[in-house]
């Protein structure tokens, strides 16, 4: 069954009003929901789409977009259940209702480490009745694979909290568009460096760059188990088209500030790579000319040298021929009633010489209507077009009083054409 998509009108007038400097850069926004609905007990979270090219859409000319979400129960903190699955199939008009997707249903641990998905990392850890699945989950198109290929990481809980030392490891799937039955294989970890950090590693909410050979620039952040600080790295892997393996990693960053630098995402722009960071109170961005060693991060700012404002959430990068954009929140948006200043989310410009935003070019994407909107999703659509995907993220429980619904949102960002 399929969800009409809605073209918000309304509240594109909204996004248009609270722009600055809206004639600096020539894009447009089509927001649109891809689903809404909140029961009061559960709400989606984490919505991210993967495009399979449009030859293996038989139905149409259009790509076949494929976009997971979970459900998250509201009564406690970061308690997943199995990834579901969204599909658009005429370029985002429709989507189907979110359907359950069964190798992601959580896995119990009885004391048998082989028996149960990324045990094996720390079995030591565990208990029987402790339970395992994937968060954070972000598919992308491989091209040279034909394959979409997710990547997340493992999260466990005990007595349905998530464990305070417990493994993680670095998960992914496959979705094969040219099988018999289409669909995402039974989740793996990846083999690691056998190094105490790594077995507690994860790469979940990060964008990654897969270079022209194949091989995939994987971010991902680490910590041994007593640590105070996650540091990031940038390990390169080779994925085959079933098994994403470890090749080596670059240089480690971190900070000494309450949890380091942590969700990291990667980009391309030019003939340099950009890394963008988590940190409990500030953004970061280094820069690197291989994608695996980098410079020394430093905090996002607007390029007046006032302080971005993002901090304690995820940005990601909008990468194109355009130029090289920013997704974020921040502080100073009249959203002091918002969790952790997480709406609405912005788009802007970057300086790529001097690692600034340019505040001129800031738009929002997404509305503020009470709800998180701090995890999200990049997808590459074109060389003029890109989607950035977030859910309305209903706690704390007082989101629904200012008019969230738990949406999924689509923000459709287009740019004109330049000749070729």
């Amino acid at each position: 069954m399929r969800t009409a998509t809605v073209l918000v009108t309304a509240l594109l007038a909204t996004v248009s009003t609270h722009a600055t400097g809206h004639a600096a850069e020539p894009f447009t926004i089509e927001l649109q929901k891809a689903s809404s609905g909140f029961d009061g007990k559960f709400c989606w979270v984490h919505a991210r789409a993967g495009l399979v090219p449009a030859k293996h859409n038989a139905g149409g000319d259009n790509p076949i977009a494929v976009m997971t979400t979970q459900k998250l129960m509201l009564t406690g903190s970061d308690v997943f259940y199995a990834l579901n699955q969204l599909t658009s199939i005429d370029d985002g008009v429709t989507w189907t209702k979110p359907q359950r997707l069964e190798p992601f249903a959580r896995q119990t641990f009885q004391g048998v480490a082989s028996d149960v998905t990324g045990a094996e990392i720390a079995p030591e850890l565990l208990q029987a009745g402790d339970q395992t699945t994937v968060c954070d989950f972000v598919p992308k198109w491989h091209a040279p694979s034909e394959r979409l290929l997710g990547i997340g990481h493992s999260v466990w809980y005990r007595n349905n909290k998530v464990m305070h030392r417990r493994p993680r490891g670095i998960a992914y799937s496959v979705y094969n568009p040219t099988a018999k039955n289409p669909g995402w294989d039974t989740w793996k970890c990846m083999d690691l460096p056998d190094e105490p950090r790594f077995k507690n590693a994860g790469s979940g909410s990060q964008q990654r760059w897969d270079l022209p050979n194949g091989d995939v620039l994987l971010p991902v952040y680490l910590k041994e188990a007593e640590a105070k600080q996650y540091a990031t790295i940038v390990i390169r892997c080779q994925f085959d088209g079933t098994t994403l393996k470890y090749l080596e990693h670059g240089n480690s960053l971190s900070i000494p500030v309450k949890r380091g630098l942590y969700e990291p995402s990667v980009t391309k722009f030019g003939d340099e790579f950009f890394l963008t960071l988590r940190n409990d109170d500030h953004g970061y961005v280094a820069r690197s000319k291989d994608g695996l060693h980098f410079e020394t991060p430093i905090k996002w700012t607007f390029d007046d040298g006032q302080d971005l404002g993002n901090y304690n959430t995820q940005q990601h990068w909008i990468s194109n021929r355009h130029g090289l954009y920013l997704v974020y929140t921040r502080k100073g948006a009249d959203n002091d009633h918002v969790f952790r200043h997480r709406a609405p989310l912005f788009i802007a410009k970057v300086d790529p010489v001097k690692l600034q935003v340019i505040r001129e070019t800031e738009r929002v994407l997404a509305p503020e209507r009470g709800a998180r909107l701090g995890n999200f999703g990049i997808t590459d659509v074109s060389p003029d077009e890109a989607w950035v995907t977030v859910t309305e993220w209903m706690q704390p429980a007082t989101a629904a009083s200012h008019g969230s619904d738990n949406t999924i949102w689509v923000a459709r960002v287009k740019w004109p054409a330049k000749n070729k």
